[in-house]
C-alpha cells in the first residue's frame, strides 16, 4: 500500500498539483517553525544577516545550473525515452549525474577557495568580523549544494515519470535537517550549526529522491560521455535558461547587497518577508507549474495545439481561483501573519511592522509570480529558452532602477515594491511573446473567470476586516493565542465569504472545485455490499 502510494504515477494536472502543493504547504509549515526558532533565537540582527548572506553565492550558483536550467532541459529528454526505451532513459540519467557531479565539485572547491574574494562585494555594509563569519558558513553550504545537484537530476526523474509524491517530500526532510541544525547543533558549534544543519538537510534531501528512483527501476552506472547527442541537446538548451536564471538570481543578489547597507537586521527582514511571500507562490505557482509541465510537453511533441491552449488556460485559471483570497488574507493579516510565525523572543515588534509593510509589497504581485512560472513552462515546452531570458533581463532592469530609487525613501520595503513592479512587466511580457507564438490563449475565459473572482476577493476583503476589528473589542492581542484566534477567524470568515460568493456567481472555477469535493466525500460514503462468509 505503502510503495503503491509513493510510487503511482499522477493521471492529471490537477491532481498531480494537488499532490505536489500537499507536499509543499507541509514543507512551507516546517519551514515557518524553522524561521520560527531562528527569530526566536537570534532575532532580526547579525547573526541570522550572516546565515542568509552566506547563502547568497552557494544559492546562487546552484539555482542557475540545477534548479531551473537542467530540470527545463533534462524532462523533455527524458520523457521522449521514459516508458519506451528505458534502457536509454537510464544511461541518459547516469551520464548527466556523472557530468554533473564533476562540475559541481569543481564549482563548489572553487567557490569555496574564493570566498574571502567576492564576500566584500556581497556584504560590502557589514563589518569586518561579519564578513568573516559568512566566508567560513559559506564553505559549509557549498558541501550542501554538492549534495543538491545530485538530488535535482533525480527529482527532475519523478517530474518526468509524474511520479511526485516522493519528489514533493523530500523538501519536507531538507527543512527537519536545517530545524535539527538550529536546534541541536547551534548549541555546540554556534552560529555554524546552521550551517551544518543546512548540510544534512542536503544529504536527507538527495537520499529521498534516491530511493525515488531507484523504486522506478533506475540502476547507476559509470558513463561520462559528453559526446552524447542528449547531453549535447541539454546543454544546448542550458545555455539560455543559464542566463535567465542568472539574472533573476542577481535580482535578489543585488537587493541583499542592498539591504547590507540599510540598518541592521535589514538583510533578515527582507529573507523572512521573501519566505512568507514564497508560501503561497511554491504552493500555489510552482506546484501547477511542475505538474502542467509534463502534459504541456505531451501537446506539443504530439501537435496538439487545441488541447495545449485548453490545459493552459485551466491551469491559468486554477492558479488564479487559489491565488486571490490568498492575496487578499495576507494584505488584510499581514502583521497577525508575521507575529504568528516570527514573533518569538528577540523578535521585536518594530521588526515585525518592517516585515509586515515588506510582505505587503510582495503580496501585491502574488499574481503575476504564479502566472510566470506557468508561463516560462509553455516556453520550455516549445523548446524556446531564449524568450524568457530576454523577459527577465528586461525584468531585472526595472527592479534594479525601481530598487535603487525606492530604497531611498522606503528602506527595505523599497526593495519588494520594486520587486513586484518587475514581476507584473515580466508578465506583461511573456504573455503577449507566448500569444505571438502560439496564437490565442482563450484571453476570453481567463479574464471572465478572474472577475468572477476578484468580485469574490472584494467581498472576503469587506469581511476580514470587519471580523478583524471586531474580535479587537473582544480580545487583546497580547498573546501568541489571541493572534491566532484573530488569525484564523477572520481570515477563516474571509475565505468562506470568497468561496460563496464565487458559488453564487456560478465561477466554472468554484462549480468545479465543489463538485470535485462532493464526488470524493459521496465515493468516500458510498455504501458497500459485504458476503458474509459460513464459518466451516
Amino acid at each position: 500500500m505503502i510503495k503503491r502510494i509513493f510510487s503511482s504515477a499522477s493521471t492529471s494536472v490537477v491532481s498531480a498539483a494537488v499532490i505536489v502543493a500537499s507536499f509543499s504547504l507541509l514543507s512551507r509549515l516546517v519551514g515557518f517553525a524553522r524561521d520560527r526558532i531562528l527569530a526566536g533565537v537570534f532575532g532580526a540582527g547579525d547573526s541570522l544577516d550572516v546565515y542568509y548572506a552566506a547563502f547568497r553565492i552557494p544559492d546562487f550558483i546552484f539555482q542557475l545550473i540545477v534548479i531551473g536550467a537542467l530540470s527545463a532541459c533534462f524532462i523533455p529528454v527524458f520523457t521522449g525515452y521514459f516508458g519506451r526505451d528505458d534502457k536509454k532513459a537510464w544511461r541518459y540519467t547516469s551520464n548527466i549525474v556523472n557530468i554533473l557531479l564533476v562540475a559541481f565539485v569543481v564549482i563548489a572547491v572553487a567557490g569555496a577557495l574564493l570566498a574571502p574574494v567576492y564576500t566584500p562585494y556581497v556584504v560590502h555594509g557589514f563589518s569586518l568580523e561579519k564578513q568573516a563569519l559568512v566566508v567560513q558558513a559559506t564553505r559549509i553550504l557549498f558541501l550542501g549544494q554538492t549534495f543538491f545537484a545530485i538530488s535535482m537530476v533525480f527529482g527532475s526523474v519523478l517530474q518526468g515519470a509524474k511520479r511526485f509524491v516522493l519528489y514533493s517530500f523530500a523538501p519536507i526532510v531538507n527543512n527537519l535537517g536545517i530545524l535539527f541544525g538550529a536546534i541541536f547543533l547551534v548549541p555546540v558549534f554556534g552560529l555554524m550549526g546552521l550551517a551544518w544543519g543546512a548540510v544534512l538537510g542536503a544529504m536527507l534531501h538527495a537520499l529521498i529522491q534516491t530511493v525515488g528512483v531507484y523504486s522506478l527501476g533506475y540502476r547507476y552506472s559509470f558513463v561520462f560521455d559528453l559526446s552524447d547527442k542528449d547531453v549535447r541537446q541539454t546543454i544546448r538548451q542550458m545555455g539560455p535558461r543559464v542566463l535567465g536564471l542568472a539574472v533573476g538570481q542577481l535580482n535578489f543578489l543585488l537587493m541583499t547587497v542592498i539591504a547590507s547597507g540599510l540598518a541592521a537586521g535589514s538583510v533578515t527582514v527582507l529573507q523572512f518577508a521573501y519566505n512568507l511571500n514564497f508560501f503561497p507562490i511554491g504552493v500555489i505557482g510552482v506546484s501547477y507549474a511542475i505538474a502542467a509541465f509534463p502534459t504541456f510537453c505531451d501537446f506539443v511533441k504530439s501537435n496538439q495545439p487545441e488541447k495545449l491552449r485548453d490545459s493552459f488556460s485551466a491551469t491559468i485559471r486554477q492558479v488564479m481561483f487559489f491565488i486571490i483570497p490568498i492575496t487578499v488574507v495576507t494584505l488584510l493579516l499581514r502583521a497577525q501573519i508575521v507575529r504568528l510565525v516570527f514573533g518569538a523572543g528577540a523578535f521585536d515588534w518594530a521588526s515585525t511592522i518592517t516585515t509586515a509593510d515588506t510582505l505587503a509589497m510582495f503580496a501585491i504581485s502574488f499574481f503575476a509570480q504564479c502566472l510566470i512560472f506557468v508561463l516560462i513552462r509553455m516556453f520550455f515546452a516549445y523548446g524556446d529558452s531564449w524568450t524568457p531570458f530576454i523577459a527577465g533581463i528586461v525584468s531585472a532592469v526595472i527592479n534594479a532602477v525601481a530598487g535603487v530609487l525606492l530604497v531611498r525613501q522606503l528602506g527595505v520595503v523599497g526593495l519588494a515594491w520594486a520587486f513586484s513592479l518587475a514581476e507584473m512587466a515580466e508578465l506583461i511580457m511573456l504573455w503577449l511573446l507566448l500569444k505571438s507564438k502560439g496564437g490565442a490563449l482563450d484571453e476570453k475565459l481567463i479574464l471572465k473567470s478572474t472577475f468572477i473572482l476578484s468580485l469574490a476577493g472584494l467581498a472576503s476583503a469587506v469581511v476580514i476586516q470587519s471580523v478583524k476589528y471586531e474580535i479587537v473589542e473582544v480580545l487583546q492581542l497580547d498573546s501568541f493565542y489571541h493572534v491566532f484566534i484573530q488569525t484564523v477567524v477572520a481570515g477563516g470568515a474571509g475565505l468562506f465569504m470568497y468561496f460563496a460568493t464565487a458559488f453564487i456567481l456560478r465561477s466554472p472555477e468554484m462549480l468545479a472545485f465543489a463538485q470535485g469535493l462532493r464526488a470524493r466525500f459521496m465515493k468516500a460514503a458510498k455504501p458497500t455490499e459485504t458476503v458474509q462468509q459460513e464459518l466451516v
